[in-house]
């Protein structure tokens, strides 16, 4: 050993061996490895938990014709928060103006008038479940209960149809923020994500 290594410091001085090679030198390329595995699998669990943060679920009647909507207007909402915050006029006024921007974005115009569909939404904490038929068509000829959970985080938006008086396409937006003042943060892309599925690929 004691001779291998005199070999190689006097190799060192004639110049013949590399730093990298030399037995004495401790190497730095492994620690980078483990320091870029690291970052990969970091970002990797920030990703999936991003995933699993927030999830869209849509319904919509498979008989209806969504070519022929050509205008909307929003008739109301409802805001079920037990957060003062996100129980506010602004907060309305935040998803009113995130539901106009994106149907508006899919061509739709926003009337006062009559109008194609008619928007409503509810948003916030609402520990109870909601009963709504649905007209034949939607999944066979008989209409059906569907019952949804709302909780906070939860944005539900509804389309009508007015000559019809029948819901022809529900999306369901929920957020798994434990902080509920961090979820008004989340409004526009809740919205926004909901109304990615619109209209429906059948």
């Amino acid at each position: 050993m004691i001779a291998s290594r005199k070999f190689f410091g006097l190799r060192r001085k004639e110049g013949l061996v590399s730093d990298r090679f030399h037995p004495n030198r401790k190497s730095k390329l492994f620690p980078r490895v483990i320091s870029g595995a690291l970052k990969l699998a970091l970002l990797g669990v920030l990703a999936c938990q991003a995933a699993r943060a927030q999830k869209i679920t849509v319904e919509y009647d498979k008989a209806a014709d969504f070519s022929k909507f050509k205008t909307f207007a929003i008739r109301g909402g409802q805001l079920n928060s037990r957060n003062p915050a996100l129980n506010s006029d602004l907060v309305k006024k935040q998803i009113e103006a995130d539901i106009e921007r994106d149907l508006t974005a899919k061509g739709l115009m926003q009337v006062s008038g009559p109008s194609d569909l008619n928007v409503r939404y509810m948003f916030g904490q609402a520990r109870k479940v909601e009963v709504e038929t649905y007209p034949a068509g939607w999944y066979g000829r008989r209409t059906r209960a569907v019952r949804v959970p709302y909780a906070e985080g939860t944005l539900v938006i509804d389309l009508r149809d007015p000559t019809t008086r029948s819901l022809v396409w529900r999306g369901v937006a929920s957020d798994e923020k434990n902080d509920p003042s961090k979820l008004q943060g989340k409004i526009d892309d809740m919205v926004k994500k909901s109304f990615d599925k619109y209209p429906p690929k059948k």
